[in-house]
């Protein structure tokens, strides 16, 4: 049963001109770093220091670097890719094979449907090997990639390609028929490619195309600040955002998480959860490893599945686990005890906070901390809960190096430790080149997110006297209850703890008094699986 307020439930360079920048950021991207354990915080954030060329490509300057490095000998014998099916499949890529294969995919877009630099391509795919072709090869011709989940319907299909006006979707046989429902409302589509074995009218197929295509292709030169691609925000307080990100902002600005937070190195195997059409899998399925050199693990998986994801830890050499709080949850609800995982070192989580109670159920267990982190589609890593550092649990850890975080006020003062606030990043006087753009064609939305020298995350927090920062709630979430102000995520905590209760949304209702408690069978989510509690707060006080 679920339990509602409360609800439960960038003139082309020579190559002169590029060898000083590029060997900076190779230097940054692609060498085979040591564990971090024995860094403090303090010197992490003083060890992190990057620089940012003008021009940068990621599948140039770091997977064709990686490529080098594994042909030197100098890496470790890991697959840059390991996909599995649960049936017996395996697809194993070297660093070499997913440079071919990704070249040729770039023939397909560039040449088989004559997309160019800037053009808009819409992906929506399962957990299949080519979704990371795709992302691979839109980099190699800049255009610019749109993930999208399967969970999308016909309308936010439509949506996206309105919005976007890309030029070309890519999807399977689950998610054509949709488009083809709506495909005569797109006048900017031009091109369907079609992931499939079978052929569809009106669609090209993927596979055809790519096992016919050249394996020789010239990456395009990209500046850092150039569009590498497009995130549709969730929509948890109305309709989705086109955050936009460049080059840097994720194939630089996510060192953080591969170096520190998910304390990677090219000898690792990392697995993360994340289904394809979110930024975390962006950040933890591409970047972060790959700056790493370390290894992709995928499972095909249709659906998060504990038998699965234990059987997979237990059996695969996987080093490295990332999954959100929901996951851990019913991770630890399984038959924990009943499995060992041999290789397993560091496990992290994000995308929500996470109740002490499943860190401490989850170390009992396994004798693993899970490593929380913060941050949004708009940014990379914000807080978190660095290798070698202390973890409070229910904290979000500290600032990113990245960033200057701070908690501020409705006048954009900064606030002492202990008061509640604004989770803020300074953007004046220089903005962070690992933000996102713009949100596209909404200069004013855009302009919203700015207050004073900062950019306003819009979700509230607290800074204790160590530095640590804890999450209170979305700024729009916060209970206001006879002048105390009381975060969502407190209650629900406390009403996830009950046997009875999935989980948990808590959000305020006009009751002068006591306020409510309804139970219900399910709770109102965004196509990501985020609770829409301003639709159960609009409900709330709409009662009489």
């Amino acid at each position: 049963m679920a339990l509602a307020a409360v609800h439960f439930l960038r003139k082309i360079p020579n190559a002169m001109s590029l060898r000083a920048p590029l060997r900076r950021c190779l230097q940054l991207c692609c060498q085979c770093y040591p564990v971090h354990a024995s860094l403090s915080y303090e010197a992490i954030k003083q060890h992190y220091r990057p620089e940012v060329p003008e021009y940068f490509n990621f599948a140039r300057d770091v997977l064709d670097r990686w490529t080098e490095v594994e042909k030197a000998g100098k890496k470790s014998k890991n697959p840059a890719f390991w996909w599995v099916d649960g049936a017996g499949e395996e697809v194993r890529w070297s660093f070499e094979e997913l440079g071919v294969l990704s070249r040729k995919a770039a023939n397909v877009l560039s040449d088989a449907c004559g997309l160019q630099r800037g053009d808009r391509v819409i992906l929506i795919l399962p957990r299949l090997p080519e979704w990371w072709l795709v992302n691979v090869a839109c980099m190699r011709t800049g255009t610019v990639l749109i993930p999208g989940t399967q969970q999308l319907t016909a309308k936010d299909i439509l949506h996206r390609l309105q919005k976007s006006k890309a030029k070309c979707i890519i999807t399977d046989d689950s998610v054509a028929p949709a488009v083809d429902s709506v495909g005569a409302e797109c006048q900017s589509l031009k091109f369907k490619l079609l992931m499939s074995e079978g052929h569809r009218g009106g669609w090209l197929n993927f596979k055809d195309l790519l096992k016919n295509a050249p394996s020789d292709h010239h990456c395009v030169t990209t500046k850092c600040q150039d569009p590498m691609a497009i995130y549709f925000t969730s929509g948890t307080t109305g309709s989705p955002k086109m955050a936009e990100h460049s080059h840097s902002s994720y194939g630089i600005g996510l060192t953080v998480n591969g170096r520190y937070w998910l304390d990677l190195t090219s000898s690792d195997v990392f697995w993360n959860t994340s289904d394809t059409g979110w930024a975390k899998s962006a950040w933890s399925s591409i970047f972060s490893p790959w700056i790493q050199g370390a290894c992709v693990f995928v499972h095909k998986m249709p659906h998060f599945d504990p038998s699965i994801v234990f059987e997979s830890l237990s059996r695969f050499p996987i080093t490295v686990f990332c999954s959100p709080p929901t996951a851990y949850r019913m991770l630890v609800q399984h038959k924990l005890p009943s499995y060992t995982f041999k290789s397993l070192r560091h496990c992290v989580s994000a995308g929500e906070p996470i109740n002490p109670e499943v860190m401490e159920e989850w170390k009992t267990h396994t004798g693993l901390d899970i490593h929380e982190g913060y941050g949004q589609t708009e940014t990379v890593l914000i807080c978190g809960n660095f290798k070698g550092m202390k973890i409070k649990p229910g904290s979000m850890g500290k600032p990113s190096p990245g960033y200057d975080v701070k908690i501020i006020d409705e006048n954009s003062n900064i606030l002492p430790p202990g008061k509640e606030g604004d989770i803020a990043i300074r953007v004046k006087p220089t903005r962070s080149l690992f933000l996102f753009t713009c949100y596209t064609d909404n200069p004013e939305k855009t302009e919203a997110t700015v207050r004073g020298d900062f950019y306003v995350t819009g979700d509230r927090g607290i800074m204790d006297e160590d530095g640590y920062f804890w999450f209170v709630g979305r700024a729009d979430d916060v209970i206001n209850s006879s002048g105390y102000r009381i975060g969502p995520f407190e209650v629900e905590s406390a009403l996830v703890e009950h046997p009875a209760v999935v989980e948990a949304a808590a959000v305020s209702s006009p009751d002068p008094i006591r306020g409510e408690m309804e139970f219900v069978q399910q709770l109102p989510k965004t196509v990501s699986g985020k609770i829409r509690r301003n639709e159960l707060r609009q409900k709330e006080w709409r009662k009489d």
